[in-house]
């Protein structure tokens, strides 16, 4: 159940990226905004890493998760890089609700690549967030 708590705080968090990014990025370039956001996440994971003492455990890396975690960062960079453009561009009430629309490809995802299961219950909570995204989008 602890994983819960921290997946509400991400949505807590994300949303307030949403709502300052967009106020942000009135006077700024996506592009640039975007680098400036990941340094500040760059330094302060750093001193997250620094503060939990997890430094040390840099030598338990393998090349198989090594060669994942590049391309989640690069994947990662270029989800905040599209986000940031359309987010300068729209409406941070319609752009988020599509951002998120990454659940729903999760989801296949997981099933596809992961082996987890798409139940029945699973395919109806992913077409109400279909649905439910659809009718925020269409205002």
């Amino acid at each position: 159940m602890q994983w819960l708590i921290f997946a509400i705080l991400s949505a807590v968090f994300a949303a307030g990226v949403s709502i300052l990014s967009k106020i942000g990025l009135s006077e700024i370039d996506p592009t640039l905004a975007t680098g400036i956001r990941s340094f500040i996440m760059f330094v302060f994971m750093v001193l997250v890493l620094l503060f939990t003492k997890k430094i040390p455990e840099i030598n338990t890396l393998n090349k198989k998760a090594v060669f994942y975690i590049i391309f989640a960062g690069i994947s990662g960079a270029l989800s905040w890089t599209f986000y940031f453009i359309a987010l300068k561009l729209g409406k941070a009430s319609q752009v988020a609700p599509i951002d998120k629309m990454s659940v729903v490809l999760i989801i296949i995802f997981a099933a596809l690549f992961l082996g987890e299961k798409f139940t029945l219950k699973v395919a109806l909570g992913t077409l109400l967030l279909v649905i439910g995204t659809l009718l925020i989008i269409l205002q």
